[in-house]
C-alpha cells in the first residue's frame, strides 16, 4: 500500500471535512495512479457525508482531472505525464450483458463507484478524489483533450455527462427545439452542450433575472415560467424539455409545453414529481395524478443517473385503456434479445405501460428526434413512461 493526502467527512452534522492521511493500493497491472490537480463538487458529495446511505468516515470526490504519474505493466493507452480525467465509476465486472456493451454502469454485478464503493480484488473502500493521487483501472480513465482546460473539464464527469446522456438518447441536434427549466450546475452546462448540437434552446425560470446568463450560455431566449401567459404561450412548443431544477415542482405546466411525441427528461428531482389529471397536452389520454419517477426499484448500479418521463400521445380512439404502470428489470429483460431492435440504453430497469404502442418509428419518418423502438410495450412506448439512465 501507499499513503497519500486526503480530505475525509468525520463529522456528518457539518459539511467539514478533514485532511488526513489515507492509503491507496499499490499500482496492478493494468492500474493507472494519477495526481489529482482539480475535483468538482457536486450536491451528492453533500447528500453522502450527511449519511444519506448509512455511510460515514467517506473521502468524497468523484469528478476530477489530473496527470499520470504512474503507469502498471499492461496499460497500453496511457503514459507518464498524460492529463487523464476520473468520473464517477472506477469498475465493473466486464462479463455481464450491460458491460459487454459499454453500460458499465448498469454491471449486473454492481459498479464500483470512485467513493463509498468495494475494490472487486482486495475488499478495500474505495475513496474519492478529494485527494492528492488516486489509483485507477486503465479501462476507467478518460484522456483529456489538448486544449481543454482541467479545471473547467472536472465538472464534465457528472454534471455534464448528465445533461448529454438523455440528450443524445433523445436525439437532440439540428432542428430540435427544446427547453431547459433552471439555469444552475446541471443547467448551465445543459444549455451550452444543447447549443453546440445546433438544438434552437430556451432556458426556462421563475424570473427574468437571468436572462443574459441565459443568453450568453448559448440559449435563444428565456421564458418566465411563473407567467402564466408566456406558459400558455409555449403550449406544444418543445421537442424536449430537459428538467434540473432540484426542489419540488409541477410537472404539469412542462408537459403542456411538449409537442406531440415530446419528451420530458426530471433529472434534477427525479425522486417524486406532482401530476395533474387535467393535463392539457395534445392528444394526451392519461396523466397519472402521481407518479413515482426514479421509485420502486431504483438501479441498484446507478449512483448519479439521470432519469427520463417521456410523454407520448395518441389521435387514436381506439388504443386499448392502459393498465397501470410496471417495472421491467434486467432479470426480466435480456438486453441481448436478438429480436429486439430496441436501442440497448431503453431496456434495462424502465417503467413502461406493457400495452402501449412505440411511436418512436413514426417520429422516424417525420424527422423528428428520436430512436425507432420497432416493438410494443418497452422504454418509451407508454403516454408516460421512465428510463434510468
Amino acid at each position: 500500500m501507499r499513503t497519500t493526502t486526503g480530505w475525509q467527512s468525520l463529522d456528518p452534522e457539518t459539511n467539514r471535512l478533514t485532511r488526513v492521511v489515507i492509503e491507496r493500493r499499490d499500482v496492478r497491472d493494468d492500474d493507472v495512479a494519477v495526481r489529482i490537480d482539480f475535483c468538482g463538487v457536486c450536491h451528492s458529495d453533500l447528500h453522502r457525508i450527511h449519511g444519506m446511505l448509512g455511510e460515514k468516515d467517506l473521502v468524497p470526490g468523484h469528478e476530477a482531472t489530473g496527470v499520470v504519474t504512474e503507469i502498471g505493466s499492461a496499460v497500453t493507452g496511457f503514459a507518464i505525464g498524460d492529463a487523464v480525467a476520473i468520473g464517477t465509476i472506477v469498475d465493473s465486472c466486464g462479463e455481464c450483458a450491460m458491460c459487454l456493451v459499454g453500460q458499465e454502469n448498469y454491471c449486473y454485478n454492481r459498479p464500483t463507484t470512485t467513493y463509498g464503493g468495494v475494490d472487486r480484488i482486495d475488499g478495500t473502500p474505495t475513496l474519492g478524489a478529494y485527494s492528492r493521487e488516486y489509483v485507477a483501472r486503465e479501462t476507467f480513465l478518460f484522456r483529456l483533450p489538448d486544449g481543454l482546460d482541467s479545471a473547467a473539464a472536472a465538472p464534465l464527469l457528472c454534471a455534464g455527462i448528465s445533461v448529454w446522456e438523455p440528450m443524445r438518447a433523445a436525439g437532440v441536434g439540428d432542428g430540435s427545439r427544446i427547453a431547459v427549466a433552471g439555469l444552475g450546475g446541471l443547467g448551465h452546462l445543459a444549455v451550452k452542450i444543447a447549443a453546440a448540437l445546433g438544438a434552437e434552446v430556451t432556458v426556462l425560470s421563475r424570473t427574468s433575472d437571468k436572462e443574459q446568463d441565459a443568453l450568453s450560455l448559448g440559449a435563444a431566449d428565456l421564458l418566465v415560467s411563473s407567467d402564466e401567459t408566456q406558459v400558455a404561450a409555449a403550449r406544444g412548443r418543445f421537442d424536449f424539455i430537459l428538467d434540473t431544477i432540484s426542489s419540488d415542482h409541477e410537472l404539469t405546466p412542462l408537459i403542456g409545453m411538449l409537442g406531440l411525441d415530446g419528451t420530458l427528461c426530471v433529472l434534477g428531482n427525479p425522486f417524486w414529481s406532482d401530476l395533474d389529471s387535467s393535463s392539457s397536452a395534445p392528444g394526451a389520454r392519461r396523466s397519472p395524478r402521481r407518479v413515482p419517477v426514479g421509485s420502486g426499484r431504483r438501479p441498484r448500479c446507478s449512483s448519479s443517473a439521470p432519469t427520463t418521463a417521456s410523454r407520448q400521445t395518441s389521435r387514436s380512439s381506439r388504443r386499448p385503456k392502459s393498465r397501470p404502470l410496471s417495472i421491467d428489470s434486467p432479470s426480466e429483460t435480456s438486453a441481448t434479445d436478438s429480436s429486439s431492435t430496441c436501442p440497448t440504453w431503453m431496456r434495462p430497469w424502465r417503467v413502461s405501460d406493457r400495452r402501449g404502442t412505440c411511436r418512436r418509428p413514426q417520429r422516424a419518418r417525420r424527422g423528428l428526434p428520436g430512436t425507432a423502438c420497432g416493438r410494443p410495450r418497452f422504454g418509451i412506448c407508454s403516454h408516460i413512461t421512465t428510463n434510468t439512465y
